[in-house]
């Protein structure tokens, strides 16, 4: 028995048929809101795909950005990103599951909460142990 693995489409769209659109027509297959940032930036994220795109043919591996706002369009899928989180670089891959989202939305701001023992003082039971 051959297993195959599903091809990625987006839309009806393969990534191939993505790629050969410009941005502003790209954004005709996102949902409303995605769309309208998409449009109202879209001549950032073309210069910002221009740019990535030179820095990949000059052998930078790797390109690293601030901007969290950008909306993710085929042209990027491949690249690896690093983005800023405000107070370090967070490695991404960008894959065709990502078309439409935001930078930021791989690069979490805030660290997950680990729930601990309650420390020293924390508790009523724990107030008159010895902090030795």
């Amino acid at each position: 028995m051959e297993i195959r693995k599903k091809e990625f489409k987006f839309r009806g769209k393969t990534v191939e048929e993505l790629q050969t659109l410009d941005v502003r027509e790209f954004a005709a297959l996102l949902r409303a809101r995605q769309r309208r940032t998409t449009l109202r930036m879209f001549q950032e994220i073309e210069d910002f795909v221009k740019r990535a795109q030179t820095k990949l043919a000059k052998g930078k591996k790797i390109i690293r950005t601030h901007k969290r706002d950008l909306v993710i369009v085929p042209q990027l899928i491949g690249m690896k990103l690093q983005i800023y989180n405000g107070r370090d670089f967070v490695p991404v891959e960008i894959t065709g599951d990502m078309l439409g989202h935001k930078f930021g939305e791989f690069a979490p701001t805030r660290a997950r909460i680990k729930h601990t023992k309650a420390g020293v003082g924390a508790t009523k039971g724990s107030k008159h142990k010895s902090k030795k």
